[in-house]
């Protein structure tokens, strides 16, 4: 008999794979033998979100939040959920909570776009800076710290960006 530990394994690879409704069953199974694990409920939801099925996603995500509250992945994964279902509060609560149980540069990237796309651009350059502190090479905080600097008027810092995100590219 297979493990649940096996399952999820199986599902992540069928995931990478491009198979998410495949991954999903797989999932389900691994549900089935461990229903309190956050862990296979946070896969099952990323398998849910490749489909496009955001309400089945996010049903995952807050299950992964029920069983263990300060799972930053899963809050992390429920605020992109409501960035592409434009609302945009609701994300930036969602990433924020994330924040508070670990600093990722994805998650500060992604509350700084949340920002940016609010016209909230101080507050979206220090999310790119923070992300590209802790992540140097991350192209894309690059890219959107140098949009905030250009939105801020701060052409200099966007110029010294700019700089970096080519020798990176080379």
């Amino acid at each position: 008999m297979e493990s649940s530990s096996d399952l999820n394994r199986a599902g992540i690879a069928l995931t990478r794979a491009g198979e998410p409704f495949e991954a999903i069953a797989v999932f389900d199974k691994a549900i089935s033998l461990d229903k309190d694990n956050p862990v296979l409920h946070l896969n099952k939801g990323l398998s849910e979100q490749k489909t496009g099925n955001y309400e089945a996603a996010s049903r995952c995500f807050e299950k992964a939040i029920a069983l263990r509250s300060g799972f930053s992945d899963a809050w992390a994964a429920l605020g992109l959920v409501h960035y592409e279902s434009g609302r945009l509060e609701t994300a930036e609560r969602c990433y924020a909570r994330a924040l508070e149980g670990e600093r990722k540069s994805e998650t500060l990237n992604n509350l700084g776009v949340v920002y940016f796309n609010q016209e909230r651009y101080e507050d979206a350059r220090r999310c790119f800076e923070e992300a590209v502190a802790l992540s140097p090479f991350f192209y894309d905080a690059l890219y959107n710290l140098r949009d905030a600097y250009t939105e801020l008027n701060d052409l200099q810092a966007a110029s010294e960006v700019d700089r970096a995100m080519r020798a990176i590219a080379r």
